[in-house]
């Protein structure tokens, strides 16, 4: 091709690059910034936290793990408000509690946190349902709206024909899950689970947690559970570990 034939081809030009999305910002629904805890034991100061940090993301489900003693139940009263760290942030939804009244610090726990512990803490002398209710009308909840979001939500979790019985007329997962409907029932942003599964014989202890896992899935809620059971704790989404006052991957332990 000559030169005059090369000047007279026509240029194609170059598409425009298209723009890059921006990334996805992550919403953290839990942060504990440096939270340090301590208790005096005699003359001598007992350091249980020391500027442990964790950021939990919007449905995201983390299993802390570590020795007993270590500290994992008192992160876990400091991260749902029932306990005051020495020192730190705690952030919840975007909004820092570390000095509020208390208060404030009650009707957050009301509308942002679920609370499931190894015992169920179920009252003896009310039905499943009643369970369930109860805590819906404390917390402003008409009743009859209160009975139809139980109902549900124990439907969901397979005892809409044990919804009748007492708690004593129920075997030890069926209580457990009467337990996680009454966390949730609420439609917290944060669910908080210590040893939820540490009652329970292995086989029940799988069925129950893996309800608990597809329970915060289809809910979008954020979890921070406690738990000594390795092969369960690698089935959340992130497992970290509780090490001499501090937070690190649990992968990482010695």
């Amino acid at each position: 091709m000559s030169e005059k034939e090369i000047a007279k081809k026509p240029v194609r030009k170059k598409a425009a690059a298209k723009p890059k999305e921006p990334p996805k910002t992550v919403k953290n629904t839990l942060v504990l910034s440096d939270v340090s805890k301590s208790y005096k034991q005699g003359k001598d100061k007992l350091v249980i936290l020391n500027k442990a940090s964790l950021e939990i993301a919007e449905g995201e489900v983390v299993a802390l793990v570590g020795p007993s003693g270590s500290g994992k139940t008192t992160l876990l009263q400091i991260a749902g408000l029932l306990d005051n760290a020495d020192s730190g942030k705690v952030i919840i939804s975007g909004n820092e509690y570390t000095k509020v009244i208390d208060s404030a610090r009650t009707k957050t726990r009301q509308k942002e946190i679920g609370f499931i512990y190894q015992f169920h803490h179920l009252l003896p002398e009310f039905s499943a349902l009643e369970n369930v209710v109860i805590p819906q009308m404390i917390a402003g909840i008409k009743k009859k709206d209160a009975e139809r979001r139980a109902h549900e939500v124990l439907k969901f979790l397979g005892l809409h024909k044990r919804e009748s019985h007492r708690p004593s007329e129920l075997s030890g997962g069926e209580q457990q899950r009467v337990a996680i409907a009454r966390a949730i029932v609420n439609r917290p942003s944060i669910l908080l689970a210590d040893e939820p599964t540490g009652n329970l014989d292995p086989h029940t202890a799988g069925v129950v947690f893996e309800m608990l896992l597809e329970t915060a899935r289809a809910a979008k809620l954020s979890v921070l559970m406690v738990t000594h059971n390795l092969e369960l704790a690698s089935k959340a989404d992130r497992a970290v570990t509780l090490k001499d006052g501090q937070i690190i991957d649990a992968s990482k332990m010695v």
